[in-house]
């Protein structure tokens, strides 16, 4: 067996940074979507009442006025895409920001638009700030349909809250965990923040245990991302930014496999734990998903495209045309390899969804022999149930690759569209 170490770098060489030229995203209006099957949609409210400094999403400062000409545009876009989305299979809807629920009554008129146009029966999942999901928020999200939430909690030590430049502290994060879990959703998900500023292993248990004991069904946690333009890469340059120590990764990382499997919860993705047969929250993993909002991204099979983040040029644009910034056609064996990376993340890599998916007569051996066989001489992946599953050594390296891939092609996209409103090009 080749230990990991030697591998997980010219894989990532290979799958994040290799074949730029193959991956150019510029500037066209793909073909509209039709007749999708298992379809997410996505609705990005990049609006913050304060933005945190390590935040890499699209935000800006909530103003009313701002909002309301977003809230119209969005209106728009959704128009514009209804009578193309209707014969689709859609499997969820998703709200991420920013603070969705900054404007409450504006995100509800907004999701009853989407409700009504596509004849929505699917799971509702958004994200929420602690500073903003008061009691009377919770229950009118769950009145309308909301079935699964996630809190970003990031810590609960008002030293490390400060250092990040969050707006809430401890007191105020662990009590709207407690609303949420009270307000009886189908799944509560607590996000976690771990290498931070100042950030001990003990600090780190001390979260871990506070969102534990709050009954919450699932646990995210993410290291710290360094990306350059974030405010602090902006304002400190991301040469001043360091990044997080590799073996304090690994032992925050160790820590909360352990406490997590010895508290009841189950590993269900590289970064999350979840309690047996509750309803999983996840953002990132629906294969074909549609976005409205500036930023928002597309995947359609036959297209990958996302929408300018600028919020008044997003509005020019509609509804004469969709606000599309950046476009990539993407092929059978692209899409193949999409579905790959984040069936490795969730750590189960079916054989029969593959073969559903993109036929009979395809297999994960015959199309990525080639990526498949050094994991497993690796010991990162193994034979499992007809497919394979990563393995828990595994699991640490794929975490680090995942790791290279926000701060390579995730950067390089948000990076150029943060910059400029209508980018000529860009290579991932």
């Amino acid at each position: 067996m080749l230990p990991a170490k030697f591998i997980w770098k010219p894989l990532i060489q290979k799958l994040v940074t290799g074949h730029r030229k193959r991956f150019r995203m510029f500037p066209y209006e793909p073909s509209y979507p039709t007749d999708l099957k298992r379809v997410g949609l996505y609705l990005h409210v990049p609006f913050c009442k304060n933005l945190c400094p390590f935040c890499p999403y699209n935000r800006v400062e909530y103003q009313d006025t701002l909002f309301e000409q977003y809230e119209k545009s969005v209106h728009e876009e959704i128009e514009l895409y209804t009578p193309h989305l209707k014969g689709s299979d859609f499997v969820s809807l998703y709200i991420g920001g920013g603070t969705p629920t900054v404007n409450l009554p504006g995100l509800l008129r907004i999701l009853n638009h989407l409700k009504n146009n596509f004849s929505l029966s699917c799971d509702i999942c958004i994200e929420l700030h602690p500073a903003n999901m008061e009691t009377e928020c919770l229950k009118e999200l769950k009145q309308f349909g909301v079935t699964m939430l996630s809190v970003g909690i990031e810590s609960t030590t008002d030293r490390i809250l400060r250092n990040i430049g969050r707006n809430h502290d401890g007191e105020t994060a662990i009590k709207s965990l407690r609303r949420a879990v009270e307000t009886g959703f189908d799944a509560v998900n607590a996000d976690l923040m771990f290498v931070l500023p100042g950030q001990s292993l003990k600090d780190w248990e001390n979260d871990l245990n506070a969102v534990i004991n709050e009954g919450v069904d699932q646990v995210s946690t993410y290291p710290l991302f360094s990306f350059p333009y974030s405010d602090l890469g902006q304002s400190q340059q991301i040469r001043s930014v360091k990044r997080p120590d590799s073996s304090l990764i690994r032992s925050m990382l160790k820590l909360t496999d352990s406490l997590l499997i010895s508290s009841g919860y189950e590993r269900c993705a590289v970064w999350s734990w979840l309690k047996p047969s509750m309803k999983k929250f996840s953002s990132i993993t629906r294969h074909h998903y549609v976005g409205f909002g500036p930023s928002a991204a597309s995947m359609t099979g036959k297209d990958f495209y996302v929408n300018t983040f600028d919020v008044a040029s997003y509005a020019e644009t509609l509804p004469k045309k969709r606000p599309i910034a950046l476009s990539m056609a993407v092929d059978l064996r692209l899409e193949m390899a999409y579905w790959l990376y984040w069936r490795v993340y969730e750590l189960k890599i079916q054989q029969n969804d593959f073969k559903e998916l993109f036929g009979k007569e395809y297999s994960l051996e015959s199309n990525f022999q080639n990526i498949l066989k050094p994991f497993q001489r690796a010991g990162m992946i193994e034979k499992w149930n007809g497919g394979y599953q990563v393995t828990n050594s595994g699991a640490y390296w794929i975490h680090r690759l995942e790791n290279e891939y926000s701060l390579n092609y995730i950067n390089r996209l948000w990076g150029s569209c943060r910059k400029a409103s209508w980018p000529k090009e860009v290579y991932l």
